[in-house]
């Protein structure tokens, strides 16, 4: 195992267990951690492809109910972790989940369309997996998910500033141990929370911060060709040619 795996991992399992702690008041109803009941997955993706430094980080929100929520893996669509990343490992159900919402891991039908345009992207761009993320990676920002009592996504944005302390001082940690493993060029932030987490994390770092459109259905920028839309910010960036 390399140094950099080593402590990507040593990062995430600190992660999981300061999150683990953290009580959330309602709306919030069900909380779902990857980082615990899908662990293995999680770890397979830290090994296969967290080996070296890497120029680019892109960074994430927090899971979606058919993406890393079922598959452990950041925007972890489906047929994109199993046959793009080659990574199909049981995913066990936590304790305590919504009936609308339940994990299904790899057998989940459903489609994570974020992942899948991002995913999708990263694969025409550069064919295999291995070719991707031999200057890339993805993570996280916030490794839980959030439902409310009828089964409804909730994101960590939209909560109030009273009840993100406990959870955004552990998330700012680990991005931290993130950025130290990887020592990226650039924090590319998919969308503007992550971007402006970053931001605030990061403000005296030599690693810069950039930002992508978020590839999420739910806005209207991203259904007008998202993929061009994100291949010509990363041009502006100079991250991609």
């Amino acid at each position: 195992m390399s140094s950099v795996v080593a402590r990507a991992l040593t990062a995430a399992q600190a992660l999981r267990k300061s999150v683990q702690q953290i009580r959330f008041r309602p709306p919030v109803a069900f909380v779902y951690n990857p980082l615990d009941y899908a662990w293995d997955a999680h770890q397979r993706y830290i090994e296969l492809f967290a080996t070296a430094p890497r120029r680019v980080v892109f960074l994430g929100m927090n899971p979606g109910p058919f993406g890393m929520m079922q598959t452990g893996v950041p925007f972890g669509e489906i047929a994109a972790v199993r046959d793009w990343m080659g990574i199909n490992i049981p995913i066990s159900p936590p304790r305590r989940t919504h009936p609308k919402r339940p994990v299904e891991g790899f057998q989940c039908a459903r489609s994570e369309v974020s992942g899948r345009r991002l995913w999708g992207l990263f694969a025409e761009r550069f064919g295999g997996a291995n070719r991707f993320f031999a200057e890339h990676f993805v993570v996280n920002y916030c490794p839980l998910a959030f439902l409310d009592e009828g089964g409804r996504n909730l994101t960590p944005d939209k909560f109030p500033a009273a009840e993100t302390g406990k959870l955004f001082a552990a998330c700012d940690v680990h991005l931290r141990d993130v950025v130290a493993a990887l020592e990226p060029e650039w924090i590319v932030g998919v969308g503007e929370f992550a971007a402006q987490r970053a931001a605030a994390v990061l403000p005296s770092s030599q690693t810069k911060v950039g930002k992508v459109l978020h590839p999420s259905p739910a806005s209207p920028a991203a259904n007008r060709d998202w993929a061009g839309t994100a291949v010509r910010q990363l041009q502006a960036l100079g991250i991609w040619r």
